[in-house]
């Protein structure tokens, strides 16, 4: 994961599926939203479990990337069978996936045997990946001081909404407020993944003062001096809010065109039901009118 690709790809694919949830829940909350119930994945309608298999192959290639692909001979462990030191973060990473195409798997097999628990069931496997992710990013062997750690620093303040908005739709599955800020904040990984991939392994786009050095067949940000060193990572927290403004307005953007899309047909049905409604009740007196004399008058013979 320590390069441009190793950061964009996962990036794109967190980015894929946080908008996939972030649309979904959107349309389903803008046409029931008096009876709107979250949901832990969507089901497509050609083939049901296709989110869930994307997310199974794509943590297959992740963990085979980092484990046999990445490493110069095509497995990560040193001949006498032990870690070493430059392919402790391939191991770091591949546990993050791991996780997640655990958590992928097991969905669909409680949506075939136990549909009653499948929701809060997923969503606690879902919360020990965004778990297992927040650890391994907090422990990373990488350095934490430098550039990329600072990178990696704040990558961590949007795993921590995505496990705390996890954790809490398990107990409320009918709040969209949850649902609408943890598609978000997978959809934010994404896009910080990518914008990390890009400012770290660029060489145009490193800061003033900084440079790429290769440390065990790594390339790191390194910078010339301490004041270097800072105005970079001020540099990486004006970039974090940046995007955090632009995916927030994206995102509300979004909410906005999709009700409208949605939400005014929902309307537009429900009023025409209640027209017709109408119109029955209003023949109905008409007819009881017309017959109420024809009555009285058989009556009155």
């Amino acid at each position: 994961m320590g390069s441009l690709v190793g950061h964009v790809l996962p990036g794109f694919a967190f980015f894929v599926l946080g908008f996939w949830h972030l649309f979904n829940h959107i349309k389903l909350h803008s046409a029931h939203p008096n009876s709107y119930m979250s949901s832990s994945w969507f089901p497509t309608s050609k083939l049901k479990y296709l989110e869930l298999f994307l997310i199974m192959v794509a943590s297959s290639i992740s963990i085979s990337m980092e484990l046999f692909i990445g490493p110069a001979r095509h497995q990560p462990l040193d001949p006498d069978g032990t870690i070493p030191s430059n392919h402790l973060r391939n191991f770091e990473h591949s546990s993050i996936s791991m996780t997640f195409f655990i958590y992928a798997a097991f969905a669909i097999i409680l949506d075939k045997i136990s549909p009653k628990a499948k929701y809060s069931l997923a969503l606690f496997l879902g919360a020990v990946a965004f778990a297992q992710q927040l650890l391994l990013f907090h422990l990373h062997s990488t350095d934490h001081m430098g550039v990329e750690g600072q990178y990696h620093l704040l990558l961590q303040s949007a795993v921590i909404v995505s496990l705390a908005t996890t954790l809490m739709g398990i107990g409320l599955p009918k709040s969209f407020i949850v649902s609408f800020i943890r598609s978000l904040s997978i959809l934010y990984q994404g896009v910080w993944l990518i914008v990390t991939g890009y400012m770290l392994w660029t060489p145009e786009l490193v800061s003033k003062g900084c440079f790429l050095h290769d440390e065990d067949g790594h390339q790191v940000v390194r910078c010339s001096s301490d004041e270097a060193l800072d105005r970079a990572k001020s540099l990486v927290n004006i970039q974090f809010s940046w995007a955090l403004t632009a995916v927030t307005m994206f995102s509300i953007s979004l909410y906005l065109f999709l009700v409208k899309l949605y939400g005014e047909k929902v309307e537009y049905s429900t009023l025409t039901k209640e027209k017709d409604l109408e119109l029955e009740e209003e023949y109905d007196d008409v007819e009881s009118q017309k017959e109420s004399p024809k009555a009285f008058r058989v009556h009155g013979h």
